[in-house]
């Protein structure tokens, strides 16, 4: 086995550590299958506790767990209402103006998005566990909705099937979120990284921007693609029905909601001023149209909006022929994107207040809501950021504001929606640009391309493929890249030569702190992942590099390297190729006369290392330890041996 120290005792002698690694602990197979599937789909056990409660205690537990509403509702008090009350008011301002334009947006039916600002944040306020997600529709969702479906079943062509595409989507958006929810597959979502849902976003924004000069100039003909390419010929395209009216009123809608935003940067206080300024641009702008006649006079209007609550749509599901995987298409790709930005946003806020959410429980809390929403007349709807903040900022308690926007909007339903009918489809666009404007994060672009250059390519490749290709395209890709990343991180880990510091008592880097000196005769070397079959040849190549190099230099200051000490604290794990690369590096130094030491081996490794009989047969208990310190300490006790016997052997 190369043992350097001679006698096959411990190493250390009379020196031996105090503290040894512990080589005996086994557990049973059942044992490792629970923690493994406990870490990977509970890592934050929210069951914990339950064990010591009676069973009806449990069960009362369990149901609060999945409906949060029975834990805030009994403590709920007026206080609390005074400021939810406010809150719910204000986004209901805000969920007007913006149902409306994001239908249109999807090219539905303006009155679509109001009934989607109806029933689903009664459902979230039940089962959601954020106190500052404000329900509704989202510009982002709503194109890639069209996008999918337009591409498939074009509007004008059969405008009742591409609205049953698009409840069947959201049915869908909902059983798949229900699903990752009920079975903890939250980590699913992880794989959309920031730089992604940044270049996205940003991407998306652009092109909305872009498209909002249909309304802008007032045109009744565009194209349905959502590349630059085709948007911008589209404009030219159709330059002969640009209205100088709808751009005039533009021009004026769009200076209003800006100057309103500034106002808001500088007086935070008056965050009041920007939350209702969509809904004043849709009164200011519906009663100049209707005192102007602005229909006959190239200003374009909503048209006729419906009175009444949802009708039901469960009779409009379409399940059958070739739509159905369309539907499924559309509702898995926007349903993630939509998880994405609803968590994320539910997260941030969350942090301000030193709460926390449960990303499962949310997972759930919007599939039922959409699989109720597809029921009910209502298209895909999440946590949108710019009405989640406007509620939190409006002082927000617990989701009981989503239930007074709710009964806003079901007032505005029963009695009000037929006035929305003069609404200028120009103001749409205007609150829609504005809106956007703020998701193109040109800082957060030069944030990454400072930090991370790779990070800065992934966002890009999101942005440019939405933008010169497809939301689709530009989605996936960016996706791709960056599983592709962590597939080399996983396939090509790092390790790295550590050096002494503070007279031995640390050991880093040499790469990060050039001044960390060497041990004489010692290699240390730090591996920092998991060992699987992916990555095992890189790691023996790696290592036995860094023999042949420390033996270069050692071999150049008159010494020679007698032991190569592996540092596995960072290895999580190891699969079976992983021990065989192991034997194989063991048996390399074997023949040239190198000895290898191990230490810091986790539970999970050493079990295995111990049933492979790798220590045993190979390495040696004796060469196990727990810190790097005690290592060279007893490579140093075996070189003293080493040098001792041939002193004698010479004498």
């Amino acid at each position: 086995m190369g043992t350097a120290a001679g006698d096959g005792g411990h190493p250390l002698g009379a020196a031996a550590a105090e503290h040894k690694v512990n080589l005996t602990a086994q557990r049973p197979f059942a044992e490792v299958l629970r923690t493994g599937l406990a870490e990977t789909f509970f890592p934050d056990d929210p069951f914990r506790g339950f064990g010591s409660l009676p069973p009806a205690e449990r069960a009362w537990g369990g149901l609060k767990y999945f409906v949060p509403a029975l834990e805030w509702a009994p403590r709920y008090t007026l206080g609390k209402f005074k400021y939810d009350l406010l809150a719910g008011v204000t986004i209901a301002s805000l969920a007007i103006p913006q149902g409306i334009s994001y239908a249109k947006l999807a090219n539905l039916p303006p009155i679509i998005g109001l009934y989607s600002s109806f029933v689903p944040p009664l459902l979230y306020a039940v089962f959601g566990s954020s106190n500052n997600l404000a329900v509704g529709t989202v510009a982002a969702a709503s194109l890639l909705l069209a996008s999918i479906v337009e591409a498939e079943v074009p509007r004008d062509d059969n405008p009742e099937l591409y609205l049953q595409i698009f409840y069947t989507a959201a049915f869908f958006t909902g059983v798949i979120q229900t699903a990752l929810g009920v079975f903890r597959l939250g980590l699913i979502v992880d794989f959309l990284s920031r730089s992604t849902i940044t270049g996205f976003m940003g991407g998306t924004a652009a092109i909305i921007i872009l498209q909002q000069l249909k309304g802008m100039l007032g045109m009744k003909h565009f194209t349905s693609k959502t590349d630059v390419v085709s948007v911008v010929r589209s404009i030219f395209l159709y330059r002969d029905e640009w209205r100088w009216q709808s751009a005039v009123l533009g021009v004026g809608f769009l200076l209003f909601l800006l100057l309103s935003k500034q106002l808001r940067k500088k007086r935070p206080n008056l965050f009041w001023v920007s939350a209702i300024a969509p809904f004043m641009v849709v009164i200011i702008g519906g009663i100049f149209a209707f005192l102007v006649k602005g229909n006959e006079h190239g200003i374009p209007i909503v048209g006729d909006l419906k009175k009444g609550i949802n009708p039901l749509s469960i009779s409009q599901l379409t399940f059958k022929g070739k739509h159905v995987n369309t539907a499924v298409k559309a509702g898995f790709l926007s349903g993630i994107l939509a998880l994405a930005e609803g968590i994320a946003v539910g997260r941030s806020l969350a942090l301000i207040k030193n709460e926390q959410i449960d990303g499962n429980k949310e997972m759930i809390a919007f599939g039922i809501m959409n699989i109720a929403g597809s029921c009910t007349s209502c298209y895909l709807t999440t946590g949108p950021f710019s009405k989640s903040a406007v509620n939190f900022h409006a002082g927000c308690r617990t989701p009981m504001s989503n239930v007074v926007m709710s009964v806003c909007i079901m007032l505005v339903l029963l009695f009000l929606a037929p006035l929305f009918k003069y609404t200028p489809l120009v103001a749409l666009s205007s609150i829609i640009v504005v809106a956007m404007i703020g998701l193109i994060k040109v800082k957060e672009f030069l944030h990454l391309y400072r930090v991370d250059k790779f990070d800065f390519c992934i966002c890009m490749v999101a942005f440019v493929g939405v933008v010169f290709f497809t939301m689709v395209i530009g989605l996936g890709a960016s996706i791709g890249l960056s599983v592709i990343r962590a597939l080399l991180h996983v396939a090509r880990p790092t390790t790295c030569k550590l050096g002494s510091m503070a007279g031995g008592e640390i050991f880093c880097d040499v790469r990060h702190y050039p001044h960390a000196r060497n041990i004489p005769n010692v290699l240390v070397l730090q591996l920092g992942s998991p060992i699987y079959f992916v990555n095992a040849g890189y790691l023996r190549e790696r290592i036995l590099r860094w023999v042949e190099d420390e033996e270069s230099v050692s071999k150049a200051d008159g010494q020679d390297l007698q032991y190569v000490i592996l540092d596995l604290g960072g290895v999580s794990s190891i699969d079976n190729t992983g021990i065989g690369m192991l034997g194989e590096v063991h048996k390399s130094l074997d023949r040239k006369g190198v000895t290898v030491a191990l230490t810091n081996p986790r539970l999970e490794v050493t079990e295995k290392l111990v049933l492979s009989g790798f220590i045993r047969d190979k390495v040696g208990k004796e060469w196990v330890f727990l810190t790097v310190k005690d290592a060279i300490t007893a490579c140093r006790y075996g070189l003293q041996r080493s040098r001792g016997k041939q002193e004698d052997s010479e004498v």
